[in-house]
């Protein structure tokens, strides 16, 4: 096949396939008749030029003498289409070793399933609830403020991200198809097949559940196995090689392991401490913290896409956005930003507060949201002790509680900047699906902080209209985007003690859905590559 890069087509265009051809054909100089069909490799709308808006894609063409087109074009926008195709990992021997994944989030779920389909039944271990119970437990949570320490928006069936937007976009390179193998299996499993192009693809909270079902009920077709509402207590170790662990809850008793995946999350506070206590080496790592921020979704789409973008295309996508800034004491970006979404109380301690944001597959919140965040380390905790990144992120939780008394608690923009707690809301009102307090946010950070934070959103105002409003309604605290620690691996993924195996965010080396699912895929194949030399 060939691939053609850039390919521009107007958004409101009547007939698009129509309209992609043509402009294939053009390009590479052939009849349209020519080109047999396509497939869509990449897909984004470019809006450099409001209020004309264009969909960008990368095409595949399937053509006759594909080589003798392509051996004419000096256009570096063409070139041969090769798709590398991710090849599954495979037992060379037989062998009876017994593999357990702690934790089923994106890197245990994807861990599971390519040593389940290598045929070494796994054991998926996780302390929370299956997808459609911890469901209920959430919305509970959110609407009686019940918590339940090991069921709830971070810990359960999918990992903290299945409450998020289900973001799907990665930096991470791949050289070996692993980033499509994920994407194949979600669909798979019942996403929408858009995500295998969109150039920032996303599932959305609600058909996140669904997707993890499924794939649950696929790792276990292929001989896996879970056990759910259990918890890992203690790792037994001889001559430094693991040898057993210990149970609690659903699953209670003590089980001769040969290799332990630890795809724990990064909220599993006391199974890091029990690590440290276990002999693991770890480290603490700098993260971010900060605040959420909300806007009218439809102020953020005319900043994005021009003032009158409706009147023009219909039903396009909530615009999201992405914004840097890098200051003189510390840089500023947005994370996690979610169109159409809601702040939700994300917290996993009682006593504690910690908010992230959600869309549904259809983003059609009225208010756009992301956390405007800060990197912290060496000045906010001590970098050679572990656990003192976690009681930092703990110190900020009491605090967002304690100002929120148990709520979710905001402040107008305008309000924070001027050092006073909010008493009423302007154009921006809170989505309702948990409960809010007025508070003072600037009392959960060091002045550093805080005017990192100011300088970063009044800067991101000269890039999107309205972004620094007095109006603009912040809420706290942002303090789960990424592990405060890292459990250290070699080259082989191997912890200091034999035959244990950290794995994705939890373990320090991801950052979202698609890093830690393809981090997972890395571990299986570290874990079947020393059985394959062991046995």
């Amino acid at each position: 096949m060939i691939l053609i890069r850039d390919v521009k087509c107007k958004l409101n265009n009547k007939d698009i396939n129509r309209d992609i051809i043509n402009k294939c054909s053009r390009i590479i100089k052939v009849k349209p008749e020519i080109i047999k069909d396509y497939i869509i490799v990449k897909c984004s709308i470019d809006a450099r030029k409001k209020p004309d808006l264009f969909y960008n894609y990368h095409i595949a063409l399937n053509v006759d003498n594909e080589d003798k087109i392509l051996s004419r074009h000096k256009n570096p926008k063409v070139s041969k289409y090769v798709k590398v195709v991710y090849k599954e990992p495979t037992i060379k021997c037989d062998t009876k070793s017994k593999c357990m994944v702690i934790g089923a989030g994106p890197a245990g779920l994807f861990c599971g399933l390519i040593l389940a389909k290598a045929g070494l039944k796994p054991i998926i271990v996780e302390r929370g609830s299956t997808v459609d119970k911890r469901l209920s437990d959430v919305q509970d949570f959110w609407r009686k403020k019940t918590l339940k320490i090991d069921s709830n928006v971070q810990f359960g069936e999918g990992g903290a991200g299945t409450f998020s937007d289900g973001k799907l976009n990665t930096g991470v390179k791949d050289k070996d198809g692993r980033k499509d193998y994920v994407l194949n299996t979600f669909v798979r499993n019942g996403a929408d097949d858009k995500i295998l192009y969109d150039a920032k693809p996303h599932m959305g909270t609600d058909t996140l559940t669904n997707v993890v079902c499924n794939l649950r009920k696929e790792i276990i077709k292929y001989g896996g196995s879970f056990y759910f509402d259990t918890k890992l207590e203690q790792i037994n170790s001889k001559d430094n090689k693991l040898k057993s662990v210990s149970l609690s809850g659903a699953n209670e008793g003590e089980y001769d392991i040969d290799y332990l995946v630890l795809a724990i999350g990064h909220s599993a506070r006391d199974t890091f401490k029990m690590l440290i206590d276990s002999g693991l080496t770890m480290k603490a790592k700098q993260f971010a913290v900060g605040l959420r921020i909300e806007h009218l979704q439809e102020d953020i789409n005319k900043s994005q896409y021009g003032d009158d973008y409706a009147k023009t295309y219909e039903n396009i996508e909530p615009s999201p956005y992405k914004v840097t800034a890098k200051l003189d004491r510390r840089g500023v970006y947005s994370f996690c930003m979610c169109p159409g979404g809601h702040v939700i109380n994300a917290s996993s301690e009682s006593g504690l507060l910690a908010v992230n944001g959600m869309s549904n597959l259809n983003r059609d919140s009225v208010n756009a949201n992301s956390a405007i965040v800060v990197t912290v380390g060496e000045n906010e905790y001590d970098m050679d002790e572990p656990l003192s990144a976690i009681e930092y992120q703990r110190s900020l939780e009491k605090k967002a509680y304690e100002l929120g008394q148990g709520n979710i608690p905001i402040q107008l923009y305008g309000d924070y900047k001027e050092d006073r707690a909010s008493t009423k809301l302007g154009r921006i009102k809170p989505t309702g699906i948990c409960t809010t307090e007025f508070a003072n946010l600037r009392k959960l950070f060091s002045d550093s902080i805080n005017e990192s934070i100011i300088e970063g959103i009044e800067e991101f105002g000269t890039k999107i209209k309205g972004f620094n409003d007095f109006d603009a309604l912040l809420s706290g605290v942002e303090s789960r985007t990424s592990s405060p620690v890292r459990i250290i691996r070699d080259d082989n993924y191997i912890s200091n003690i034999d035959n244990i195996f950290p794995c994705g965010e939890g373990a320090g080396y991801a950052g979202g859905i698609m890093s830690a699912a393809m981090d997972g895929m890395k571990v299986a194949e570290a874990v079947i590559s020393k059985i394959n030399k062991e046995d």
